[in-house]
């Protein structure tokens, strides 16, 4: 299920994110890449440093507060921000995520450096698409593929064992916060069914308010996360 979420960050919330980013340095990408992708991975990221933290605290905050993020990812942790800069000619090649992401299994901590299962993977768009040409996010699926260039403050989620890539950048600079989630429910086809269910009756409660029918699809929705969810 690929889920775009609008107006993850507000206008004040994405400035002082641009303003952070400013600030800080970047490094090549390929440090954070997995070795076959390093041989695809074409960007900057940005050097860990003070500012990076206070990003990182300003998106994970503003996707863990947003209803939709938490009904489509049912987060369980989320991985530290990765912000990612595409110039011209930056591109990153085809690629799956890790499956495993962080320390070995020894180490026994809820950090950032725990070991994580990746099961949804997102990007926040932080520039404006019209200030940059290619660059668009590209899903590989079995009915082909998806592209994805959102307004920035927009993020979009999809399964992390999809093929994507990252079109050249011709003109401009493409900015973006990526991270990954462990989800409560592991099963992509299972989230899905708790999303829909929760947008149907969401939308069943905006329209007629607290009745049997929205009752009945509340019980269902928890009981049916209480058949799935790994917490």
């Amino acid at each position: 299920m690929i889920v775009c979420i609008a107006n993850v960050l507000d206008r004040q919330t994405l400035q002082q994110v641009r303003d952070l980013l400013a600030q800080g340095s970047y490094v090549d990408g390929k440090q954070t890449a997995g070795w076959h992708a390093k041989l695809v991975k074409h960007n900057q990221q940005l050097a860990a440093s003070e500012p990076a933290d206070h990003a990182d605290k300003l998106v994970r905050e503003a996707l863990l507060s947003h209803p939709v993020f938490n009904a489509a990812v049912q987060p369980k942790r989320l991985r530290r921000m990765l912000f990612s800069r595409y110039e011209g000619g930056n591109a990153y090649g085809a690629h799956v995520d890790d499956a495993l992401m962080g320390a070995g299994p020894k180490v026994e901590t809820d950090g950032d450096s725990a070991r994580l299962r990746s099961d949804v993977s997102m990007t926040v768009f932080l520039a404006d698409p019209e200030d940059y040409d290619g660059g668009e996010l590209v899903i590989e699926g079995t009915g082909g593929e998806q592209s994805f260039k959102l307004e920035a403050g927009h993020a979009v989620t999809y399964p992390s064992n999809t093929l994507h890539y990252v079109a050249e950048v011709t003109r401009g600079t493409r900015e973006v916060a990526v991270t990954w989630a462990q989800s409560l429910v592991r099963a992509p086809e299972q989230r899905e069914v708790l999303f829909d269910l929760d947008t149907a009756r969401r939308t069943l409660f905006q329209r007629e308010g607290k009745s049997r029918e929205f009752d009945l699809m509340s019980k269902t929705h928890a009981n049916l996360t209480r058949m799935w969810a790994e917490p």
